[in-house]
């Protein structure tokens, strides 16, 4: 009965009392019908913006910079984007959280990137200090992965965050050994 998620206790109450099956939750006290709905609506919204999710991932023009405005002139005649909401507040609300998201993980997976990239040591930022060769080397290995590409939007930050990738690797020094993170493998006698 109850299926937008807008609807409040007080008015889904009127429409409930309606129905045939209302008197089966006679037996139920006030606060726990109420508790029912909450979580009723809980889950509606939750599935609602697990859909709005979805139909902006399958946005092609959505990117980690892309204004609410263009992007809902696109979206605007797909039913999950009026099922998500009624108020175009909240859908825009939604939209940037996603897209904070969105970023967050980009930046994360772009560190990750780096750390699986074999070219980037500790010694590397010496290396770019006497010459800017190895930096385009790493840029050139970098650019053939996604996690990179993904935040061409925001080339000076991308740039900032291998920086500090970098200067933290010459902080740390050079890795240990690979034997001194190992147990012994002698046995004792």
């Amino acid at each position: 009965m109850v299926r937008t998620a807008d609807q409040s206790w007080h008015d889904a109450k009127k429409v409930l009392r309606k129905e045939s099956r209302w008197e089966m939750a006679e037996q139920l006290e006030r606060s726990e019908k109420q508790k029912l709905f909450d979580e009723h609506i809980e889950a509606l919204n939750k599935k609602n913006r697990e859909m709005f999710h979805k139909l902006l991932d399958e946005t092609t023009e959505v990117t980690l910079t892309s204004q609410w405005k263009e992007i809902k002139k696109k979206i605007k005649d797909d039913p999950r984007y009026t099922k998500f909401s009624s108020s175009d507040r909240k859908r825009e609300k939604e939209f940037a959280e996603y897209l904070q998201e969105k970023m967050t993980q980009a930046k994360a997976d772009f560190r990750e990137l780096l750390k699986e990239t074999k070219l980037i040591t500790y010694k590397s930022l010496k290396m770019i200090d006497e010459t800017d060769q190895h930096l385009k080397d790493i840029e050139n290995v970098l650019q053939n992965d996604k996690r990179y590409l993904v935040l061409e939007c925001i080339k000076d930050e991308r740039k900032s965050i291998l920086m500090g990738y970098l200067e933290d690797l010459e902080h740390k020094g050079p890795p240990p050994p690979p034997t001194a993170t190992e147990p012994s493998r002698r046995s004792l006698k």
